[in-house]
């Protein structure tokens, strides 16, 4: 499902990781840096369309706000580790993956879903992924 995030108050970074078979970009991941503004009457959305994992890294404490386009299923969930060596980082900006390098490993609120989730090699073996096929979402 689409997701539309956004930070009400703190800092988020919002990591996006294409999983569409037969995409382009499949493997890639991206990261937005938003900060929350107490001198605006709104803060920017970042939108995650279908078709793609997502995933939020919090350098402090905040509050954040999703609308998505489809109802939660928790069937339908599944988790690719974003420490995962098989992601490719290319178009990343590599602020904010060395960000994500500096904090990742050291942190303990990681969740063990998250870190013993799929790689991508292994999420192609799954049957679920053939759902998220390019231009078939």
């Amino acid at each position: 499902m689409g997701k539309l995030v956004r930070v009400i108050s703190g800092h988020l970074i919002d990591m996006a990781l294409d999983i569409r078979k037969d995409s382009m970009t499949f493997g890639k991941t991206i990261a937005y840096d938003m900060a929350a503004s107490s001198n605006d009457d709104f803060n920017e959305w970042i939108w995650i369309p279908p078709g793609f994992g997502h995933g939020v890294l919090l350098p402090e404490e905040s509050l954040i706000e999703y609308f998505c386009s489809g109802e939660y299923s928790l069937g339908c969930e599944a988790s690719i580790s974003p420490m995962a060596a098989d992601i490719d980082w290319s178009i990343c900006d590599t602020k904010l993956k060395k960000v994500f390098d500096s904090i990742v490993p050291k942190t303990k609120l990681i969740t063990d879903k998250d870190k013993n989730g799929f790689t991508l090699a292994a999420w192609l073996k799954e049957k679920n992924s053939d759902k998220f096929t390019y231009g078939k979402i």
